[in-house]
């Protein structure tokens, strides 16, 4: 537990070497530790109630009970087994998809650098103590709340606990909150909360909660199925009635025939196929070594229609080398100013760590102040007593328009090279206006390393009509002739983000029309996607480092590198945690699959739903017998629908995921339900009325036409076809064909289709809903541009 009221330690820490061990065992007995959970899944008793005491299974143990207890419990009760298998295969998914995320959420973890005996160590946020020296450079996050001690130009962002986007410079005694992270600088600070006491504790574990409910799909099934349940209500009464007074049958077979209307009306696996769906998909992800924070997160990438990528660590590797230094002024000590820079330091970039691998011998030069990178100013430096003030940045931020030097290192990062000026500045790189008047020394020349996966990836997202926005810090020409050799579409019109309107419109016009985008400060990328977003996209914003946060944040899906700094995967929704940027068309590819797959099964589960109410209102008003026994529906459901909706769920399909779900499913569920539940009724009116058909004859016709048409709209879903889901449409068929034929099934279930008088108007029933049902699926389609087989392009199974 977290300590409350006054600490019972009270020895002095030295900022110095930090706690001792023997004080670290002390608060630890005291119960000075950071005990706030870790972001995780639900816990397994969680999963099983989730699972078990569900809205269906409720209703199924109702009508199973009423079963037990008329003494028909073979074969009728066999719609029970849905409860066990809902419960079972819901809750085996789900455990398995905790044990994945558990394990990926270790591995993804940001480990504070703490001060223990005078030794730097890496420690899991759990294991911070009071009173830990805690170390901070660029892109770290603050886990716990606590005073500033040494700093070195330390800025840290706030705005994810403030909502204030302004960097806050910090001095020694300031106190720092858990929650923020450092956008530049270095320095270190004093724990003095931890655990459930700091600032953003609660806050963290509340939204770090395993979600799954909070989606459109997930939504859109609550809302039909409370309107279901509402149904069987009238449903059932209308049933029981009709058995009891107007068939005068005894009161078993009306409760029998009451619960064969009602067991159909209810999609009962339509729930488990979607759990199943969505934690198969976070362990086929977690395969891939990608870690999915919130499993809302698989939906919403598969609406995404606009990917923003940062260039370096996405397009290229983070590692950069040095190319060229292009000496300016032969007097100036140039590769000394390059290695004294290198070493002030205590936490280089790229950029720098390539200066410092090629410059290690260290000039020895005395530091007077330091100006660490920050993605605003684009320039970080150092000055030093007798050597004067020196700069390392953007040479189009550092020199004036018309220098002649600019233009040099322009046309240089126009061959997708990185170029930084050397230069000395007029003034301490620690005076408000900084550095004042720059004097070039040195163009010094990076190459960067294109990920030999980019080009695949960037292919992937055109042909799947995924727009790509590469927004960089990095000068606009070199970040264009790096996109260019890849092959993006607009890459030979870079924009350079400085001339960017700022009246959100205009703004968004200007991103929507361009793919490449230059010298993009951290506040225009939020900016960007904002105005993305108010033009109706769906934005994916990818990026590894600190400046990448606010437009993480914002985005409708974050996605971070697992290399990125701790505070770009605290904000993102998903961590690759292999780096690599073609790890994103599996993602996106897995959540188009998961939800284009439950809207094809959806089809499947309402049609049967509407034919069901339907017909047992029909039945009713017309105060005939309910054609079916509970075994009937049971097992039209498990041939026409469960079966095969299990392999249809967990198919390929990459066809990008759109809005408006449960009107586009209702499109196709309605007529088809009505088509079904009129051919039925017609049927069993027609037996019934004919002479000499018996009970089991009537029922056994509607059966026909009811499953032979259930049928057909189970090929129409299936569509497009490949082989396994021919197999899979004639494995249906077959077992239902049996069904009827096979003289022990005959008897068990209690079909007869010995009697043409009831057989023949059933498949002239089926022929004729048949092509009713194609007549309303193509009108659909004409009607709406949508003459696609289903959900569109042809998929690549």
């Amino acid at each position: 537990m977290s300590t409350t009221g006054t600490p019972v330690t009270t020895d002095e820490v030295d900022p110095l070497r930090g706690l001792t061990d023997e004080q670290v065992r002390r608060r630890v007995a005291a119960g000075q530790t950071n005990d706030v959970p870790a972001r995780a899944s639900r816990t397994v008793g969680e999963i099983v109630r989730a699972n078990v005491f569900t809205r269906i299974n409720a209703i199924f143990a109702v009508l199973f009970g009423i079963i037990v207890a008329i003494g028909r419990v073979v074969p009728d009760g066999l719609f029970g087994l849905l409860i066990i298998a809902n419960s079972a295969i819901g809750m085996i998914q789900e455990l398995r998809a905790k044990k994945t995320l558990d394990q990926l959420a270790i591995v993804g973890q940001a480990k504070p650098v703490v001060r223990r005996d005078g030794v730097s160590v890496e420690v899991a946020p759990h294991e911070v103590v009071l009173d830990d020296v805690i170390e901070l450079g660029p892109g770290d996050k603050i886990v716990v709340d606590g005073v500033a001690l040494a700093v070195e130009g330390m800025e840290v962002d706030e705005s994810l606990l403030t909502g204030e986007s302004d960097p806050v410079v910090k001095q020694p005694g300031d106190q720092v909150l858990s929650g923020s992270f450092v956008c530049a600088g270095t320095g270190s600070y004093r724990a003095t909360k931890v655990g459930r006491e700091a600032y953003a504790a609660k806050l963290a574990e509340e939204a770090s909660k395993f979600t799954l409910v909070s989606s459109e799909l997930r939504s859109g099934i609550d809302k039909i199925l409370r309107f279901i349940t509402f149904l069987l209500i009238p449903a059932g009464a209308l049933s029981i009635y009709n058995q009891l007074f107007n068939n005068s049958q005894a009161l078993p077979d009306a409760l029998s025939g009451m619960v064969a209307a009602l067991v159909p009306m209810v999609p009962e696996g339509l729930i488990l196929l979607t759990s199943m769906a969505f934690a198969v998909g976070v362990i086929r992800l977690g395969k891939r070594q990608c870690l999915v924070q919130e499993l809302p997160a698989i939906e919403g990438l598969a609406r995404v229609d606009t990917v923003c990528a940062d260039k370096t660590g996405t397009l290229t590797e983070n590692g950069m080398r040095l190319s060229e230094v292009r000496v300016l002024d032969p007097q100036a000590r140039v590769h000394e100013a390059l290695a004294a820079l290198a070493v002030a330091d205590p936490r280089p970039n790229a950029s720098l760590e390539a200066i410092a691998e090629a410059h290690p011998d260290a000039p020895g030069w005395q530091l007077s102040a330091a100006a660490p990178f920050s993605s605003a100013r684009k320039w970080s430096g150092a000055s030093f007593a007798g050597e004067g003030d020196w700069v390392l940045g953007a040479p189009d931020v550092l020199l004036a328009e018309d220098d002649p030097v600019r233009a040099e290192a322009e046309s240089t990062g126009a061959q997708g090279l990185r170029v930084l000026l050397l230069g000395r500045g007029s003034l301490a790189v620690d005076d408000a206006q900084a550095p004042g008047v720059v004097r070039p020394v040195a163009l010094v020349v990076l190459e960067q390393r294109i990920r030999p996966d980019a080009k695949e990836t960037l292919d992937f997202f055109a042909e799947q009509n995924v727009d790509v926005k590469v927004i960089s810090g990095d000068n606009a020409l070199s970040v264009g002739a790096v996109a260019g050799s890849l092959g993006l579409p607009g890459a030979e019109r870079p924009v350079d983000a400085r001339t960017l309107p700022d009246k959100q419109n205009q703004l968004a016009d200007t991103v929507e029309g361009a793919a490449v985008f230059g010298r993009v400060t951290p506040g225009q990328k939020r900016a960007m996607v904002g105005a993305l977003q108010s033009k109706g996209h769906t934005v994916a914003m990818t990026g590894d480092g600190v400046n990448d946060v606010l437009a993480l944040k914002d985005a409708d899906i974050g996605v971070a590198m697992g290399a990125g700094s701790p505070a770009t995967r605290a904000v993102a929704q998903i961590v690759l945690l292999d780096n690599k940027f073609a790890t994103l068309p599996h993602v996106v590819a897995e959540g188009r699959r998961v939800i284009g797959n439950i809207e094809r099964v959806s089809n499947l589960f309402l049609t049967k739903t509407v034919y069901s109410v339907l017909l047992a209102f029909m039945v009713g008003i017309a105060q005939l017998p309910y054609p079916f026994l509970p075994r009937h529906v049971t097992i039209l459901g498990w041939f026409t629908i469960g079966l095969p909706a299990f392999f249809l769920a967990l198919a390929p399909n990459y066809e990008r995921a759109r809005s408006g779900f449960v009107s586009r499913v209702m499109r196709m569920a309605i007529p088809a339900g009505a088509v079904i539940s009129v051919a039925a009724f017609v049927t069993y009116l027609n037996a019934h009325g004919t002479a000499g058909v018996t009970v089991v004859q009537a029922s056994t016709g509607t059966f026909i036409a009811l499953g032979g048409i259930a049928l057909w709209v189970l090929v129409i879903v299936a569509r497009p076809y490949v082989w396994w889901k021919v197999a899979l449409l004639a494995a249906m068929a077959a077992m239902y064909l049996g069904l009827l034929l096979i003289p022990v099934s005959q008897t068990f279930f209690q079909l007869d289709p010995s009697n043409p008088a009831v057989i023949t108007p059933a498949l002239v029933s089926v022929a004729i809903g048949v092509v009713l049902i194609e007549a309303f699926w193509w009108i659909d389609g004409r009607i709406r541009g949508e003459r696609r087989q289903l959900f569109g392009a042809p998929q690549l199974d």
